[in-house]
C-alpha cells in the first residue's frame, strides 16, 4: 500500500511540476527576450519532457537514472537533427512545430538542456531514497 502512495505523490507532484513549467515555457515563448528566451527555455524543457514522462509511466527507484539520462539523449538527438535541417527536410511548414522541433543548431542549447538535466538526477535520488525508506519498490 505504501509503494501505491509513494508513486501516486510522485506523479502528482510531477503533473504540477510539468503543468508549472509548461506555463514557464509559453509565457517564455510569448513575452520573454533575450538571455531568458535564448537560454533559460532550453534549461527548462529537459525537466519539462521527464515531468510528462514521470506522469505517464513513472518509474520504479531502481531504474532512477536512466529517465534523465534517455530525456537528456532525447533533447540531444532533436538538437543534432536540427544540424541537418530536420525541419526542412520533413517539409515541416507550420511554425508551432518548427519552433518546438527547432531550425538551427546550437552547441549553447546542448550545455542548456545538460543543466536542466542535472537537477534531475538529485529529484531521482531523492525518489530513490524516499522508495527506501516506504519500501517502495516492494522489497
Amino acid at each position: 500500500m505504501k509503494q501505491e502512495r509513494m508513486r501516486k505523490r510522485v506523479r502528482i507532484g510531477a503533473a504540477v511540476t510539468a503543468v508549472l513549467l509548461l506555463g514557464t515555457e509559453i509565457l517564455i515563448g510569448q513575452f520573454a527576450g533575450g538571455w531568458v528566451r535564448a537560454y533559460l527555455g532550453d534549461v527548462l524543457v529537459v525537466p519539462l519532457v521527464y515531468a510528462v514522462i514521470r506522469v505517464i509511466s513513472p518509474c520504479k527507484p531502481r531504474f532512477g537514472f536512466i529517465l534523465p539520462t534517455a530525456v537528456l539523449l532525447f533533447a540531444f538527438a532533436v538538437e543534432f537533427m536540427q544540424l541537418i535541417d530536420i525541419a526542412d527536410i520533413l517539409g515541416i511548414t507550420n511554425p508551432l512545430l518548427r519552433t518546438l522541433i527547432g531550425t538551427s543548431f546550437s552547441a549553447a542549447d546542448l550545455i542548456c538542456y545538460a543543466a536542466g538535466a542535472l537537477p534531475l538526477y538529485a529529484v531521482e535520488l531523492v525518489i530513490r531514497a524516499k522508495s527506501r525508506v516506504g519500501n517502495f519498490n516492494g522489497k
